[in-house]
């Protein structure tokens, strides 16, 4: 028979920790997938010969191939593909670099669109595509403009591959968390303290998605705050929602 695993990608950040320790006891093994190879050895040392791991750049295509190598050469059944790994900035246009601007496209969309695509044919009905979207994708956010896009084109993306795997018994679903309380959360800006309305646990929000993704949905949208959010934005029209914003981040900018 064989082996059953999750493949996890930023799984030594808030998020990535814990979805290794709720899929855990769901699988054989998990390849939890990062670049600071420190932080992916305690991750080995916390949970042993139950996770794999996967030192590497996703930004990178050679990253990409040390994901497509290790499943040619192991050829699990994959139960679990969770897309975590991500980046973003708050700033103005002005102040990204051309590296930045990259860097951010080919890790926040690029990364998961090639890894899918690679994990499919070692799916299996049953199976499950958890890509880790945002509340920000659910209207344009001057300022974290280019995190807050990258990530509407990774729900829309997940929603419509999930409509494509019907047939196969394979699902894929957008995680659209708004603040989570991890530590790539920035508290202050400017000297000033940062609020972070509706904020919530990596724990909830992990836990909501796994319950969500088990119900069969294409979208989750943890806790009542962020559902609210975003009947509010879809109701009102883009200019107005992104004025509300400009006033909330107004100090910070």
């Amino acid at each position: 028979m064989k082996r059953r695993i999750a493949i996890i990608t930023g799984a030594t950040g808030g998020m990535g920790r814990e979805f290794v320790a709720q899929v855990i006891d769901e699988v054989d093994e998990i390849w939890a997938v990062g670049r600071d190879k420190g932080k992916l050895s305690a991750l080995k040392q916390n949970y042993g010969n139950s996770v794999s791991l996967i030192a590497c750049d996703l930004t990178e295509k050679e990253g990409i191939n040390r994901i497509k190598e290790k499943l040619q050469e192991e050829a699990p059944v994959i139960q679990y593909l969770v897309n975590n790994a991500g980046t973003a900035k708050m700033a103005s246009y002005k102040e990204f670099t051309m590296d930045e601007i990259s860097n951010t496209i080919d890790l926040n969309c690029k990364a998961p669109v090639l890894i899918t695509n690679l994990c499919i044919p070692y799916m299996e009905r049953g199976s499950k595509i958890l890509n880790i979207a945002s509340a920000s994708a659910f209207q344009p956010n001057p300022y974290i403009n280019l995190y807050a896009s990258s990530k509407a084109f990774e729900m829309n993306y997940s929603r419509a591959l999930n409509a494509e795997l019907k047939n196969t018994g394979i699902q894929a679903i957008a995680i659209c968390p708004g603040w989570v309380d991890t530590e790539l959360l920035i508290k202050e800006i400017k000297g000033k303290q940062v609020r972070f309305p509706g904020i919530v646990s990596a724990h909830y929000v992990v836990a909501q998605a796994l319950r969500d993704t088990k119900k069969g949905k294409d979208l989750s949208i943890p806790s009542l705050y962020v559902k609210c959010q975003y009947i509010f934005v879809t109701l009102l029209p883009k200019k107005l929602v992104m004025g509300f914003w400009m006033k909330g981040i107004r100090e910070f900018i």
